[in-house]
């Protein structure tokens, strides 16, 4: 065996293809090397003016935070990435907020009732909740914006959230044009009378997710797609937007009509979207940034270093990172081919090799810590089996199989693993595996599009209970983005919501599960994510771990130590 795992032919005439390759690789590899490098030389040479074109006259914001990749939208209803919600729910509120322990508190609504029968819910505005234009929040705000959310021309992915609601999920497929129909009434300005069609336990977090935030719906029908924009878009959150600089930095500043704002320290945010790892610590280490808050956002190669600093924080939380097939179209349509890609990894060369953090292999989709839930173990890693499927499907030894394409977005972690599975796809299986790596809003539109073969995926829970991440793969759902659909699989999800029984329920869950991990596996689970964040704990604080991974920028808070450079790894 060579170091990398090939195994070397003995057949004398494959020894200038597999050299061939192993030259393609390192060049490939060189190639990426090189290109960190003129990024990382090019953001350092831009550095100041990139900093000074976003903060007013030049001054340094309280927090300056690297959070990723750049914004897709502000749309509360729209959004489906970690980047945007960080931002999102800042600037917003919902009935409910999320601090910074993961937990749902009370947020909009000071208080609420919910009758015996576990179905309808009475909350109680807070008269001082206001919009950054000093209007109230009413309860009528909440009615419209739910309204919009479930309204299909908003084509909102996270729409099914609100199906708990009774009467939303016909709205939202056109079986109802009369809303309402839907479970949600403004009572009087400042109460809001929710009813379900069925007890959901986890509702109260619902109410503190994006989703379920309220908008305003007369700038929306005013300005159109142009409301997010600074100088029009009025939020309830804890900030404001003074300025979005696409690809530069997000300006947010402390929103004085804030009902909470007495408890907010920070005056002004600066948010820098770096997907690049490498560029993202050059900026961090070099004291230009005081947080990195991106899982992904941690070098692979400096991790080794970092794990041992006081600056590195890392703890498990619901995050898996997997693999989405388009069941679309062939190859992918047959689950043969899919079972087979999926047995072909060594998801163990992944985390010790490219990811580097501690993360745990992940063979099922929901990742363990929900009280009460045992995940079904799914396809283990078996060359000889996925060679067998991949030639009953009609392709041995990958003879014949079509040009594929595995859809990555920008990453260094991203970039690694991408090439270990191309490798591994050849090894295991003799199938050349196509890479393309998109800018993150390319990226997302590509996966929503099906315009993939195989596509790097990830999702973190927005609730602790396995239907935030088995609700996905429902037919009617936005974030499926797989094409593959199957009756029986939304029947035991559907069933799972009708059953009041906890135990019964999360078995039924259980065997959702494992029709998707091993008996259909439109996905292949590769890991499960440990949430990092590179901080100075003697001049940041308001961060704790939870399972959530949620880090709500109102309660970060920084010292009046004296800035200086990170220590060097």
């Amino acid at each position: 065996m060579q170091p990398n795992g090939q195994v070397l032919p003995k057949n004398p005439f494959l020894m200038p293809i597999t050299g061939l390759l192993l030259i393609l690789s390192l060049i490939f590899k060189i190639r990426n090397i090189l290109r960190m490098i003129r990024q990382s030389l090019f953001f350092l040479l831009l550095l100041p003016f990139l900093l000074a074109g976003c903060s007013p006259a030049g001054k340094r914001a309280d927090l300056v935070f690297i959070n990723g990749a750049e914004p897709e939208t502000l749309d509360p209803a729209v959004i489906t990435g970690q980047p945007e919600g960080r931002i999102v729910n800042a600037l917003f509120e919902g009935l409910l907020r999320f601090d910074k322990k993961g937990r749902a508190v009370p947020g909009v609504a000071a208080s609420w009732e919910i009758l015996p029968d576990a179905l309808t819910y009475t909350f109680h505005l807070r008269p001082n909740a206001r919009w950054s234009d000093g209007k109230r929040v009413t309860a009528g705000d909440f009615v419209n914006s739910w309204q919009r959310t479930l309204d299909p021309t908003t084509a909102s992915a996270y729409s099914y959230q609100l199906f708990s609601v009774a009467g939303a999920e016909d709205f939202a497929n056109g079986k109802s044009k009369d809303f309402s129909t839907v479970g949600v009434r403004a009572l009087d300005d400042l109460t809001l009378r929710v009813t379900l069609r069925q007890p959901t336990s986890y509702f109260l977090d619902l109410c503190a997710f994006p989703t379920l935030y309220p908008v305003r719906t007369d700038l929306i029908a005013k300005f159109g797609d142009d409301w997010v924009k600074p100088g029009k878009l009025v939020g309830n959150g804890a900030f404001l937007l003074d300025d979005w600089k696409i690809n530069d930095c997000v300006m947010l500043s402390k929103n004085p009509l804030y009902w909470d704002q007495k408890t907010v320290q920070l005056r002004s945010i600066q948010v820098l979207p770096i997907s690049q790892a490498n560029v993202a610590y050059n900026f961090y280490a070099a004291g230009q940034a005081d947080l990195i808050m991106d899982k992904g956002l941690a070098p692979p190669s400096l991790l080794d270093a970092l794990k041992v600093r006081p600056d590195f924080h890392a703890a498990p939380f619901l995050g898996s990172y997997f693999l989405r097939f388009n069941c679309s179209k062939p190859p992918f349509s047959d689950p043969r081919v899919r079972k087979a890609f999926s047995m072909a990894l060594d998801r163990k060369r992944i985390t010790t090799k490219i990811t580097r953090a501690g993360e745990s292999t992940a063979l099922s989709f929901v990742p363990p810590g929900i009280p009460g839930y045992s995940p079904p173990g799914g396809l283990v890693e078996n060359g000889d089996e996925a060679r067998r499927l991949l030639a009953e499907a009609g392709y041995p030894g990958g003879k014949g199989f079509p040009l594929t394409t595995y859809l990555y977005s920008e990453g260094e972690l991203n970039e690694g693993v991408a090439v270990e599975l191309q490798s591994m796809w050849k090894e295991q299986l003799g199938v050349s595996v196509q890479l393309a790596r998109q800018e993150w809003k390319v990226y997302l539109n590509s996966l929503g599009s099906l315009d993939y073969g195989i596509a790097r995926s990830s999702w973190v829970g927005d609730y602790p209970d396995p239907k935030t991440f088995l609700d996905l793969f429902l037919s009617g759902s936005g974030n499926n983005r797989t094409g593959w659909s199957d009756p029986n699989y939304d029947k035991l999800i559907n069933d799972a919501t009708a059953e009041r029984n906890a135990i019964k329920r999360f078995e039924i869950l259980r065997h959702a599960e494992e029709l998707l991990v091993c008996d259909e596996a439109p996905i292949a689970p590769i890991f499960f994510y440990v949430g990092i964040q590179l901080y100075e704990p003697k001049r940041i604080g308001g961060i704790e771990a939870n399972v959530l991974d949620e880090h709500p920028l109102r309660e970060i808070f920084r010292t009046n130590m004296p800035l200086q450079n990170h220590p060097s790894q």
